[in-house]
């Protein structure tokens, strides 16, 4: 297919870090586009709840996401899902955190997934993680069963932060391969400074990201000569638009440059010929 013929995935999310400025910085954005919060173990989870009612209330669908590990009991997660309630959010992202040990009785998202259930209050739509890339905590048959288990509770995966198409789309084959036929939405970071990346990653502990930049030997100074979310965008876009592979579109993750991916996916998309799927 060439750059001519590229269609538009059937949807787009941006990821935000939950810092005082954020609700100001999503302004950019167009009212009822999907916008996830994401959770620190260093903040715990009150800063993501806040800012996703914030959001849910200006008009964005809020997706926050729920850390396991920051969970410290049962009633901290019927207050959790109690502050869903009220802010009016049926979506959530649920993931294990990156907290070295986990707070509560939940040390992963399907321990936490089980709980909400026994308790009768899964939310309406929930997302689990996918792992393109080993994941540095947790052994690959682990994630691999994980995802098995946790996708009766899951309406799709959202793939993380992979700089590969190749491996991207090989990942995405090995899914379908095991029987597991959720929607994905394919995880990239948008225009991010690198150096910024690493700055924030470290400030807030972003777990995983930071970990993929520490383990590479020298893949800063690597990527920020070479990454180009252009060329990510367009190795994938072909792959994403075959209905073959049940992607359900593009999960940016900002780390707070909203304006600048917004922007770029849109020059991108018109560039190469927008049509809706």
């Amino acid at each position: 297919m060439s750059s001519g013929q590229l269609q538009q995935a059937v949807s787009t999310r941006f990821e935000v870090l939950p810092l005082n400025d954020t609700a100001a910085l999503v302004d950019h954005l167009p009212a009822g586009t999907t916008v996830t919060v994401t959770a620190s173990p260093r903040r715990g989870l009150e800063p993501t709840l806040e800012l996703s009612g914030r959001l849910q209330s200006a008009g964005y669908r809020a997706v926050p996401h729920i850390a396991a590990r920051s969970v410290s009991s049962t009633g901290h997660l019927v207050d959790v899902l109690d502050q869903l309630t009220a802010h009016r959010i049926s979506e959530v992202f649920v993931v294990g955190g990156d907290s070295t040990a986990p707070a509560g009785p939940f040390p992963d998202a399907l321990s936490l997934l089980r709980a909400a259930e026994e308790l009768g209050r899964l939310p309406e739509r929930i997302g689990i993680t996918g792992y393109p890339e080993p994941h540095a905590l947790i052994p690959d048959d682990s994630t691999v069963q994980a995802m098995a288990q946790k996708s009766r509770y899951a309406h799709y995966i959202v793939s993380q932060m992979c700089f590969s198409a190749e491996t991207i789309t090989n990942w995405v084959t090995a899914v379908r391969q095991r029987g597991i036929q959720l929607p994905i939405y394919l995880g990239m970071p948008g225009v991010v400074d690198m150096r910024k990346l690493m700055r924030i990653a470290l400030r807030i502990g972003l777990g995983e990201s930071t970990r993929y930049l520490r383990k590479q030997h020298g893949i800063l100074s690597k990527l920020v000569n070479r990454y180009s979310a252009d060329d990510l965008l367009a190795q994938l876009y072909p792959f994403a638009n075959d209905p073959a592979n049940g992607i359900a579109g593009w999960h940016f993750f900002t780390f707070n440059e909203v304006a600048r991916t917004a922007d770029w996916f849109q020059e991108f998309t018109t560039r190469h010929g927008e049509v809706s799927a």
